[in-house]
């Protein structure tokens, strides 16, 4: 049995460990690379550096993580009092490594962050302080803690067949979200509060962004359909 390689964009942070370690470092939430292991996948950690892209070549499916916020310069509009933790070499990268499994043809999921950069790369902007449309805080109730809240998701789409539902409970945190959407990308669920929580590709197949934070919850599927679907082999069983 082929197990795929499933590679994670990560950041770069000033991370503490160990008795005396305070330095820079690559940094990844374990629990994306604990979700794409659960769903027979190996997972690949892709530092936020110039030249990361070429190791696209060598993978079989793509996840764009979340993170800080994106540069809003990215998207034409100047940046807001509430946009923090821009990182224009993980911009960079990230930008690079999607390009490239693009053009490759290697399934894509972008989770929050990455849902945002699947838009902005189609031209697509975004809305850099939720509170101040929405006028509510639900997408991000408390610092550091994922809370959840209700989506639906549209009929008869690839978002809705991977979920087996159209009413899913999310755990979320973020205050940004989608505006104008991109060239063809295409709104497949929202909140009750009418922002953006999962988008699809119309013109590329298996290219999907969800705005929630599905490795901290306790469904896979979304991990699972990246696994099912690599270009060849087969993958092994879930865990």
């Amino acid at each position: 049995m082929v197990r795929p390689i499933v590679g994670i964009s990560a950041g770069a942070e000033q991370a503490r460990w160990g008795e005396a370690w305070d330095l820079p470092a690559t940094l990844l939430p374990q629990a994306y690379a604990d979700s794409v292991a659960a769903s027979g996948a190996a997972p690949v950690l892709l530092p936020p550096v110039q030249g990361t892209a070429a190791a696209v070549t060598r993978l079989d499916a793509l996840i764009l993580a979340g993170g800080g916020d994106i540069d809003p310069g990215r998207y034409g509009s100047p940046t807001g009092p509430h946009t923090t933790g821009v990182q224009p070499a993980r911009d960079t990268a990230e930008i690079d490594l999607l390009t490239a499994a693009l053009d490759l043809g290697i399934p894509v999921l972008g989770i929050c962050r990455g849902m945002q950069l699947l838009n902005i790369i189609r031209g697509g902007t975004l809305l850099q302080h939720l509170p101040d449309i929405v006028g509510s805080t639900v997408h991000r109730r408390r610092t550091g803690v994922f809370d959840s809240h209700t989506v639906t998701v549209a009929r008869y789409t690839r978002t809705a067949e991977i979920l087996g539902r159209t009413e899913v409970e999310v755990p979320t945190y973020h205050h940004q979200g989608l505006a104008d959407l991109g060239t063809g990308v295409v709104a497949t669920a929202w909140a009750d509060d009418g922002v953006v929580e999962a988008i699809e590709y119309t013109d590329v197949p298996n290219v999907l962004g969800v705005q929630w934070h599905p490795e901290v919850g306790d469904d896979l599927s979304l991990f699972a359909w990246l696994t099912d679907h690599v270009p060849g082999g087969d993958a092994v069983p879930h865990a």
